[in-house]
């Protein structure tokens, strides 16, 4: 029996680190579907007796049909499926008699190449059917099909058409519901196995510590990016608008909360505080362990024995977590958010208990919104802290409700589904030609690359990065191409085995790295080529050359017609970051001063969104290869100051949302000045960004602390605002001034038009620049800036030993 829980606890816990890792088991339930569907549509047409050349082209037909379909509802999906059928018949009944007029077919498929682009303004949809469009139009080419031909085509796309509907509907059916509750769980396992490395955080040795901050660092980003998948895929997996707002609400909050408690027990184990980079960037110093007196040892090992709880906490979300135990737990961490209940310790310390506390707190109401009414049933055995953040998380339900934005989509030219129709074709017209000088018969490889490097893309970089990440895994593709056909012989079912065993990894792996993707498609082409008996080495060695050339008239294509240059693309993308934290940090301070209510977690998690779209707009500028080093910093750096401005601002939201309902949070009327001068800077940053007259200059003046004294910083302390407002203020203010720098902003205090110094913001003057809460022989004043001060300058080591100044993106290469 004991070998049987072990077993069962070790397959448990595989399960739980596999599906973090595969959040919602998208990947996983995308390649077994088209697997599926593949092997399906093979089954049936061998069974009717249809020729290899045809079942080829009914595997390719199969996969383009279930991937092609990302419809939300289930009927739509019906919809969508249902008219890509006859759309898929006219394509390659048009390729079939276009193929012999070489002129006529060319034009056409530049024709095609441009409506089914352009088809993307249209959704879903629209896309789904421009991609069977041009893909059966390729697998006639692919096959060599003939009008002789057309009725065994048309028969063959007609059962794979139905094998996919009964795989999609049936077998491995893609319904949102489902993946939303797969997504959840993936949060839960997320939210458990960052605790867990918290815990192991404070368990470790000094040697061990910078291993331990290194997971702390990809739990937290693992965590963060399972975040933004099920914000988008809320809206997918229900159609009850409440239930998605509530859900994101509550997993905003875990996640702030979380992240939050990862900085407080860096500080509890470091001699100094430290930054949010020490977080969220990979090469940022960590600060000296701390020194402890040895009556906190006690205190520290409880400290290490409530994250262990907290963990269990999380990890019980949707199992066993009802019952006695598991309410004297969540009571015991609760009571951390009572000042009353903290153990005497450093002030690092106590506010280490603090965030167990609001992690506690977060996940009881994360709880609440995935069990529901459910969750009440044990209610009884709540404490007085535990029954108020109850009424707390039900107030927050009730009272707040989002309003969305209309966006406002461009139009004409600056359309982005016509910019790139129009580029696709012009690159795809340069493949047809060089790719005809390389082979009159597979040209059309040219074409393909030329097609999918455009796909999600949105600037030259990111083209240019696609393409070379699809050449190198080609290459190595070829390679196995090679292997894997001298291997198979002449065996056909083995070869067909082997092909969707090379889909499904091809599926498995897209999400992850598009280069392992280009890998899995070229070998699975090598075996297609021996099933259709074409293959040889000077094939796979031509689909290289054809990959290359396409590459290439992909990048001309983008530079020549209507180009989005890198540079302007991430400044555009900055623009709305800033726009969207000031609108944050002002809703915040306002709400904080007392002002009406806002959905502020719904403002942050549109914050969130964008600085996802800069990051990935701006990975071709940090891309290992870019030739230009300092420009990589400096793209670095502005993410990573960012990303720590951004936890600062979610903190600020998720605190500021609790003032209306918190007996512990109450309204400051003096934080409304504090809001305007942060306001204030980021306006003169975007106005640089811009490039317009600049308003003003940054603001540096006293810190927060200092801003606030007027009844004394004990007075701040008890009746006002919490600690970490404060901290947060101060560390937002200290992250926006740093700004400056990159963007070349003017600071005040510098001399009217000089910009920030290389040397990073000024450190805060005052008695109170850090924390009011800290103790004066701290020097926490003198010391607040450091980390931050530290991490660049490391960051201008990074690289090579150039001290040469840190430009905006934008004026780089001009």
């Amino acid at each position: 029996m004991t070998g049987t829980t072990a077993v069962r606890r070790t397959l448990s816990a595989f399960w739980d680190r596999y599906s973090a890792s595969d959040p919602g088991l998208l990947r996983l339930m995308a390649g077994l579907r088209t697997v599926g569907s593949i092997g399906t549509a093979l089954l049936v047409l061998s069974l009717v007796g249809t020729s290899v050349s045809q079942m080829v082209a009914g595997a390719i037909a199969a996969m383009v049909s279930t991937f092609a379909i990302g419809d939300r509802a289930v009927r739509d999906q019906a919809v969508t499926l249902a008219l890509g059928l006859p759309t898929a018949l006219a394509s390659i009944s048009l390729g079939a008699l276009l193929n012999p007029h070489i002129v006529a077919g060319d034009i056409f498929f530049i024709l095609l190449i441009f409506g089914a682009a352009y088809a993307r303004r249209f959704g879903q949809r629209g896309t789904a059917l421009g991609i069977i469009g041009f893909q059966l139009y390729f697998v006639a080419l692919f096959v060599h099909a003939t009008v002789s031909m057309l009725p065994s085509l048309c028969l063959t796309l007609t059962i794979v058409f139905a094998c996919s509907a009964v795989m999609r509907f049936a077998i491995v059916p893609a319904r949102p519901e489902g993946a939303l509750t797969r997504l959840r769980q993936a949060f839960r396992a997320r939210i458990a196995q960052l605790f867990a490395a918290q815990f192991d955080f404070l368990d470790a040795e000094p040697d061990e510590r910078e291993g331990a901050v290194a997971d702390l660092r990809r739990d937290t980003a693992r965590l963060h990016e399972t975040a933004l998948m099920i914000q988008a895929g809320l809206d997918e997996g229900t159609t009850d608008e409440g239930t998605a707002e509530l859900l994101q609400r509550r997993i905003a909050e875990a996640e702030i909360a979380a992240e939050r408690l990862g900085i407080l027990l860096l500080n509890a184990r470091s001699d100094e505080r430290a930054d949010t980079l020490t977080l969220h960037l990979p090469d940022a110093p960590l600060p000296a362990p701390a020194r402890r007196a040895a009556d906190e040892d006690d205190t520290v090992a409880l400290l290490r024995k409530e994250v262990r709880a907290l963990h269990l906490l999380a990890a019980r979300l949707e199992t066993d977590g009802q019952g006695a135990g598991v309410a004297q737990v969540r009571n015991r961490l609760l009571a951390y958010r009572d000042e009353e209940n903290l153990p005497r310790a450093s002030p690092a310390v106590q506010d280490a208990f603090r965030g167990v506390g609001e992690a506690a707190r977060a996940v009881l109401g994360l709880r609440l919104a995935l069990a529901g009414p459910a969750d009440h049933s044990d209610d009884s055995d709540d404490s007085l802290e535990t029954s108020r953040s109850r009424e707390e998380l039900e107030a927050e339900d009730v009272s707040l409700a989002g309003e969305a934005e209309a966006a406002q989509e461009p139009t004409g030219l600056r359309r982005r589904t016509t910019r790139a129709a129009l580029q696709v074709a012009v690159g795809s017209a340069l493949a047809i030609v060089g790719g005809e000088f390389l082979s009159a018969q597979r040209w059309y490889w040219a074409v393909l690359t030329c097609w999918v490097v455009f796909l999600n893309t949105s600037s030259t970089g990111e083209i240019l990065v696609k393409g070379y990440r699809r050449l190198i895994g080609t290459v190595c593709g070829v390679v196995a191409g090679v292997l894997l056909a001298g291997a198979v012989g002449k065996h056909t079912w083995t070869a067909f085995a082997l092909v969707l065993a090379l889909v499904f990894m091809m599926f498995f792996t897209a999400p992850v790295s598009y280069a392992l993707m280009s890998f899995f498609v070229t070998a699975m082409l090598g075996l297609l080529y021996t099933l259709l008996h074409t293959y040889s080495l000077s094939v796979l060695v031509l689909r290289i050359e054809e990959t290359a050339l396409g590459a290439a008239c992909g990048v001309i294509a983008a530079v020549l017609v209507l180009p989005v240059r890198t540079d302007l693309r991430t400044d555009q993308q900055l623009r709305t970051v800033l726009t969207r934290m000031r609108d944050v940090t002002a809703a915040a301070a306002e709400q904080l001063s007392g002002g009406p209510a806002a959905d502020l977690l719904e403002m942050a998690r549109a914050l969130d969104t964008a600085l996802d779209d800069l990051r990935r707009s701006a990975s071709p500028l940090t891309h290992p290869f870019t030739p230009l080093r300092v420009r990589r910093r400096t793209a670095r750096y502005l993410v990573a100051l960012l990303e720590a401005s951004a936890y600062h601002v979610r903190s600020l939201a998720a605190t500021a949302e609790l003032v209306p309902y918190s007996r512990n949070v109450a309204a400051d009327p003096r934080l409304e000045a504090v809001g305007r001068r942060i306001s204030h800077n980021i306006d003169v940053l975007i106005a640089r960004i811009d490039e317009q007259e600049l308003p003003d200059e940054i603001l540096t003046g006293p810190s927060i602390a200092s801003m606030l004294e007027g009844s004394g910083s004990s007075a701040v302390r008890s009746q006002s605002v919490t600690i970490r407002v404060l901290r947060h203020l101060q560390r937002l203010d200290e992250g926006v001034v740093a700004l400056a720098r990159p963007l070349r902003a003017p600071v005040a205090g510098s001399g009217g038009s000089s910009y920030a110094t290389p040397t990073g913001p000024s450190p805060p003057t005052g008695p109170d620049a850090t924390d009011p809460h800290d103790q004066a022989t701290q020097n926490g004043h003198q010391r607040a800036n450091r980390p931050l001060e530290m991490a660049l300058s490391h960051l201008l080591r990074a690289g090579g030993r150039s001290r040469r100044p840190i430009w905006p993106i934008r004026h780089i290469g001009r």
